[in-house]
């Protein structure tokens, strides 16, 4: 694998765990659909509300 090759994949998982993809496909959406996207404050604020209320296969 190319040095080019690492890089990208590094990349790639960083933004996976930093759930950067995730604002970028919020985004996306967004402009897809013509509606004005919240800050990113409020994203978060809002998936950390979802989560907080809508517990899924969590131990505890």
């Amino acid at each position: 694998m190319s040095g080019r090759g690492v890089l990208d994949g590094i990349r790639w998982y960083l933004k996976e765990i930093t759930g950067e993809s995730r604002w970028e496909a919020y985004l996306a959406r967004c402009a897809a659909d013509g509606t004005p996207p919240m800050t990113r404050r409020e994203y978060e604020r809002h998936r950390t509300d979802l989560r907080e209320h809508n517990p899924q296969s969590r131990c505890c």
